[in-house]
């Protein structure tokens, strides 16, 4: 079984920066695991690593999906596998970095069926999960299918969606349907490293990276995104970030208010994804200092 590193944590908290470094120490290569850096034309406003960061270490899925092709955790697994082959097959360590949970949780042990059926239905499932948080969509698996909602934890989105996939696209029950099926399954041996801030702290380095963002040009970006053919309604344009500056452009709201709508909704969005990693009682938690640390954990889980 091949190995693989993971960096996880939320937006802001500094995994590029560590990720590179790791990757430098131990001869290695890294795979995003972000739902928006994926995407071509979008830099600023995904925090994509910069020009001197890329040629620090080699990096996979990234900046490589135009904004109006559908993307989700499925085809996520099989560009990743993709990467993980080739990085091993050239005697480097694949190193996953990114604040996607569940495109770490799909890659680390597999979906439930290798092609959905119906992958409309993941995405609007994904999209809500972005938009509402993983409460709405735990409360409607209880309404549908409550015995699995009460074998799944509120928090677990990656087995909240596919419960909820199955039940909307074949009228079944999940729990009807995986008796016998081990979701524990591992596909690749891995260690997991948890960047962890103050909280306060992290909300103050996400306020300022909003700042430097906007000084860097995000509205510029988004105008430019439309001018060229890519709508606000499509579904990377709604993500944090470019749609307020679209909610800003389209006079919906003054730009004060878009600014403060986005410096709250990504702090929101750092809580959830601390929410979603710290069910993972695999992780061992770091902050950005403890390189030290983290290298003698990898160091040991490599020899």
């Amino acid at each position: 079984m091949k190995r693989v590193i993971i960096i996880c944590g939320p937006t802001g908290i500094g995994k590029t920066t560590f990720a590179i470094s790791v990757a430098r120490r131990f001869n290695g290569e890294i795979i995003g695991a972000d739902s928006m850096q994926i995407y071509q034309h979008m830099n600023i406003g995904t925090a994509k690593p910069d020009p001197e960061e890329l040629k620090q270490a080699r990096h996979h899925l990234i900046d490589f999906l135009d904004p109006k092709e559908e993307f989700d955790a499925g085809l996520y697994v099989k560009a990743a596998d993709t990467a993980i082959e080739d990085i091993t097959a050239r005697g480097k360590i694949p190193i996953i970095a990114g604040g996607t949970g569940l495109y770490i949780r799909a890659l680390l042990h597999g979906l439930f069926r290798s092609k959905p059926i119906c992958k409309k239905t993941i995405s609007q499932l994904t999209r809500e999960l972005a938009d509402k948080g993983g409460k709405a969509l735990f409360q409607k698996l209880v309404q549908c299918d409550p015995n699995a909602a009460n074998k799944i934890h509120p928090n677990d989105s990656f087995r909240v969606i596919r419960a909820l996939e199955i039940y909307h696209t074949t009228g079944k029950k999940m729990s009807d349907r995986q008796k016998g099926h081990n979701f524990n399954e591992l596909r690749y041996k891995n260690i997991k490293i948890g960047l962890k801030m103050d909280r306060e702290q992290l909300y103050k380095r996400i306020n300022k990276r909003v700042d430097i963002m906007l000084a860097q040009g995000l509205l510029k970006e988004v105008t430019t995104l439309i001018e060229n053919g890519y709508p606000l309604t499509l579904k990377p344009l709604q993500s944090i970030g470019y749609k307020h500056m679209g909610l800003f452009i389209n006079n919906k709201v003054e730009w004060a208010e878009a600014v403060r709508l986005l410096k709250r909704d990504t702090r929101r969005y750092a809580k959830r994804q601390f929410t979603w990693f710290r069910k993972d009682k695999e992780i061992t938690w770091l902050t950005r200092t403890q390189f030290d640390q983290a290298q003698k954990l990898i160091k040991d889980f490599l020899t």
